[in-house]
């Protein structure tokens, strides 16, 4: 294990925009746990960037502290984590508001996501959808993040963050750190189970795409005996084979076995067969998370508790930080 004092930083953020499902788990949460070992880590409920689509109260705050109850049913130590909801801390959005004012329109009107969102929600183009990157600058900045794993779809806010970052310091000395990409053990890579040349997204329309974190084990095998695969009713690896490669790499992931260990195994096994099997594995794997949740789920106080103390511990770093900025900029802090 590293030594203490010389662990870098990791910042995660995960948004409460819906039910959490297979593929965020396999892709990142299960690594998590085990960053938690060689890294300081902080995770945070990125609540304040889901309201650039608009949101039902009731099911929001559901969503929030369902989301934040899956971060502890998957392990992560609020003793030996910090783990909070981003709204429950001020100085994300004060930092922000500072961090606008030296970011440039032209910067912003080139981020990619923002253009994909426009069109997807072309009622409600917001002025929080646009500088929707500089909030995410002061989430990992505000922590003086060393590290932060992003997916492709955020490699671009963080190159604006660390050119945010440049130019502050470049202004007033040594003020932020500059974060990096972080490259840890790669997370499993999950297909849509109704459409394999997509990314399983709780975002899809069809439920029968992807697998939620909380479905019961009935559902679970359900939607994988639905799943589509191909003609050749072959469980091996192979070009054109989308919708059994998607399942051949859940299985070996949830596991631990090998691709060719898996070939093997369903050698001569109609593809029947081998979607149930898959389904029983993930249900499997599934149960003790759902188990946990349901636990912290009926605990309200217990949960509350958790929470507030994340907070608590996240706003003792983050003010250190926004009262560095605060006065470097000239305001009576």
């Amino acid at each position: 294990m590293a030594d203490e004092v010389s662990k870098k930083r990791v910042l995660s953020c995960i948004q409460p925009s819906g039910m959490l499902t297979l593929g965020n788990y396999l892709g990142a949460l299960k690594n998590w746990k085990n960053m938690s070992d060689d890294y300081d880590c902080i995770f945070a409920v990125a609540d304040l960037h889901t309201i650039t689509v608009r949101q039902q109260p009731a099911e929001f705050r559901k969503h929030i502290l369902d989301t934040f109850a899956l971060l502890l049913a998957i392990d992560l130590d609020p003793q030996k984590n910090i783990l909070f909801l981003q709204s429950n801390v001020s100085a994300h959005s004060q930092l922000a508001w500072v961090l606008n004012c030296y970011t440039q329109f032209g910067e912003l009107n080139r981020m990619t996501q923002f253009k994909e969102k426009s069109q997807k929600h072309a009622d409600n183009v917001n002025a929080g959808l646009f500088t929707y990157p500089v909030l995410m600058a002061a989430d990992i900045l505000l922590y003086q993040a060393d590290l932060v794993p992003v997916g492709a779809d955020q490699k671009q806010h963080l190159e604006i963050t660390r050119d945010i970052a440049m130019r502050f310091n470049n202004i007033y000395g040594d003020v932020f750190t500059i974060p990096q990409p972080f490259i840890g053990k790669e997370g499993a890579k999950i297909m849509s189970l109704a459409d394999p040349l997509k990314k399983m997204s709780k975002s899809d329309e069809n439920q029968n795409s992807y697998v939620a974190l909380l479905d019961d084990k009935d559902t679970v095998i359900r939607k994988f005996k639905r799943a589509v695969t191909d003609s050749q009713a072959l469980v091996k690896k192979a070009d054109g084979k989308d919708g059994i490669n998607n399942l051949i790499t859940i299985y070996c992931t949830v596991t631990g076995k090998t691709v060719a260990q898996t070939e093997k195994e369903f050698e001569g096994v109609g593809y029947g067969e081998f979607k149930l099997a898959v389904g029983e594995a993930v249900a499997k794997e599934l149960a003790p998370i759902q188990e946990k949740f349901n636990y912290y789920r009926r605990d309200k106080a217990k949960l509350e508790e958790i929470y507030r103390d994340g907070a608590s511990r996240a706003q003792y770093l983050a003010n250190k930080t926004l009262g560095k900025v605060m006065k470097k900029v000239g305001f009576i802090y």
